[in-house]
This record gives structure tokens, sequence and C-alpha cells, in this order.
């Protein structure tokens, strides 16, 4: 039988790893990298989390962490997961395995066991449940994970609606994980499953809605996932105001954050995707518990904009993350002026009231009347620098003069 094993990778020699496990008896098997680690090590993509599973009862990993010299934070200690904090600072979550005694949909009551694949049983995919040893790189599979991986099959452990009646989470998570490590098409059994439980989803709070939606949106090319959501009607019990009509806009949206060299906004992709009318989205925001400024970006993103010329003048009025947020939505504005946003930092005004005093307007209505229209002739002008702004503030201040007498 072929033996797979983890690849060599920088993560794995950070300063503190090898004795952490050696802490929590690496060469008894006690302790294995679990979960994403494994997953993406295997797929030879970055790795950002470092996740342990061990035998031991999070109270003697405390005592392990701590009589190494390391710091060990219980940070869901109830749970059986503690974290180890290596000389570098890096976190690293380590978990006792564990079994589900009962599970509502929302959350489950766990007891730890000492059998590593009675762990995996418990968890969503199957190429989440693979285990790697922090010694050898060795990797065990119990459920298939490897050739799952391999195939680029996202698919659920054991029987999909089952995993989903343990949490409804889950049917959002196949999205997602589909949208990143899969293909096309989808796990007959485990689509069907998401499909026939999608009204669960109205059991989860909306802030963990609003987080799988924001990371699936955030993936370079979600579209193609979101076509099936729609089509299988997964939107329909949360997010009804999500039709294909809002998917025509995201993948346009899309095509131009593409070519104006532009990082994906994962609000500007929700705004895309619901209809354009901007207090209609910012009721969506607010049910989905979103943050104020992420409900305002949206709202924002779906006003009509003031009136203005080219791009910059704009962004000068109404700022310039607000100005890129319309122009990528309007499909009529050339991409490049766009991109030219990027870099271009929004001047100042250059001329205030007391410049007018020195020219020798009288304090009153009229240095903020003046000053309003020198702004005008600044913003047509192209926002030239101050030496010419004060020029600009001269010759008006002047033509009031003539116009006075």
């Amino acid at each position: 039988m072929t033996t797979t094993s983890l690849p060599d990778a920088a993560w794995r020699h950070r300063p503190g790893f090898d004795e952490l496990c050696r802490l929590l008896d690496v060469e008894g098997d006690s302790v294995r990298l679990v979960g994403g680690v494994v997953r993406d090590g295997l797929l030879a993509i970055p790795v950002s989390d470092i996740d342990l599973a061990t035998i031991f009862p999070p109270e003697e990993v405390m005592r392990r962490v701590e009589a190494g010299g390391m710091k060990a934070v219980p940070t869901g200690i109830a749970h059986g997961t503690i974290t180890a904090v290596l000389p570098d600072h890096h976190p690293v979550e380590i978990t006792t395995l564990r079994r589900d005694v009962s599970t509502d949909g929302r959350r489950a009551t766990i007891a730890y066991t000492d059998d590593w694949r009675e762990d995996a049983a418990r968890r969503d995919f199957t190429m989440n449940a693979l285990y790697a040893s922090p010694l050898t790189g060795e990797v065990h599979d119990y459920f298939g994970g490897l050739e799952d991986l391999a195939a680029r099959q996202v698919r659920f452990i054991g029987d999909p609606r089952a995993r989903i009646a343990e949490d409804h989470l889950r049917i959002l998570r196949y999205f997602r994980f589909l949208a990143r490590f899969g293909a096309l098409p989808p796990d007959a059994a485990s689509y069907a499953a998401c499909v026939d439980q999608a009204n669960s989803l109205m059991a989860l709070s909306r802030e963990r809605i609003a987080d799988e939606v924001m990371k699936l949106l955030a993936l370079p090319d979600p579209c193609a996932v979101l076509d099936l959501m729609i089509e299988g009607g997964i939107f329909l019990p949360v997010l009804p105001e999500i039709s294909r009509a809002g998917l025509e806009r995201l993948e346009r949206l899309m095509a131009r954050e593409s070519a104006a060299g532009l990082p994906p906004s994962p609000q500007l992709r929700l705004a895309a995707l619901l209809p354009p009318d901007a207090e209609a989205a910012e009721k969506v925001a607010a049910r989905l518990k979103m943050s104020n400024k992420a409900r305002k970006r949206i709202a924002a993103a779906l006003t009509p904009p003031p009136a203005h010329g080219d791009a910059r003048e704009l962004a000068f009025r109404i700022g310039r993350d607000g100005a890129i947020d319309h122009l990528l939505l309007d499909a009529d504005t050339p991409v490049e002026e766009v991109a030219g946003l990027r870099d271009w930092q929004v001047p100042d005004f250059p001329v205030g009231g007391k410049d007018l005093l020195a020219l020798g307007v009288q304090p009153g209505p009229a240095v903020a009347r003046l000053l309003g229209a020198i702004r005008e002739k600044w913003i047509a002008a192209g926002f030239p620098p101050r030496e010419v702004a004060q020029a600009l503030a001269a010759q008006c201040v002047a033509e009031a003069e003539r116009a006075d007498q």
C-alpha cells in the first residue's frame, strides 16, 4: 500500500514547533496535524493556520505546554481547544479528539475520545478529515479524502443529510469549499442534500450566514457556484434578493475588477448581487447584521452619485474608495478611468477663507460664495497646484468686484 506524505514546507520549521509536538508525545503518535493545514499542504498552497489534534484532554495539554515553557491560552477549552503560542508568537490550535453526543443543527454536545477515526467521522468533508504526523508527514485518511482531493471533489463524510443536520451552516460551507477547491459538476448526493435542506438555513444566526457568504464572495471566481446555488434555491430562505440578474451584474463587476487590477471586495460584490436599490440593499445588510461600515459602503455603492465629469472629479466629491465602487459598477465608465484612481491621492482644496480676506474680500456670506465658485473652477481645471489655485482665486475676486460696481 502506497503511503502519502505531507510535503516539507517552511511552516513545519517554525521555531518551537518541533518542541511543541515533542511535549505532546509525537513519538507515541499522540498528536497529529489536522484539517486545513494538511489539505492545503498537500495542494501546495499557502498554509495560514496550524491545527493539531491530540488524544490528551485539554487540561493535560495545558499542563504539558506550560511545563515546556510555552504559553498556553484556553481559547476554547470548553470545546477541547487550547492555543499554544510559539516563540515567534505564532498561534497553534490544539484540540482534543472528540465525538458528538448530540447536535441541534447549530451547536453540538461533545465528548472526548482517543479514537482518530471517531474524531474524523464528526468532521464535514472528506478533504478536511485528513491527519498527518508532524514527525514523518505520513497522512492518515479514513474516508477517502486523498482521492477526493486529487479529483477536486468536495464530498460530505458519510450521509450528507446527517452531516447537514448536525450543523446547518455546512450547506454554505459546502458551496464555499466547492468554489475554492472543487470542480464541477458537484458530487450529486452532496448537492441534492444541500438543496433539499436549504430551509434549515433559517435556523442559523444571520451573522454566521453573512460570514460564510462574504467568504464565498471573496474567492477569486465564485460565479459558477453561485449559479448552482441560485438554481438550487439555496438563497431563497435567507437571501431571496439574490437572483440571476444579480449574478450577471456580479460577472460584469468581476471582469472590471480584474481589468482595473483591483482586488476583490466582498462588500461590493454583494452590492452587485443585490437589486440596484440602495435602501433595499442596506436593509439586507442590516438583516445580515453586518457592521455599520459595511452597510454604508453597500448602500453608498448603489446610491446615484452626484453630477460629475471624469473619475477624478467624482473621487474628489465623494472620496476615492466610493468613486471606485461606483465606477466599477458602472459598465459605461471605461475601466482605464477606474484604474487611474488606484494610486491617485485626492488633493485638498488649496484655497481658504484667509486667502480671500487677504485679497480684500470683506468677512461675511461672500467668502463662502466665492470659495464655492473658485472650488468649481479649480476642479474644472484639473486640480492644479496652489499657485494656480491662488491665481484662480484672484481672478474670481476681481470678477466679483467688477460685477458689484
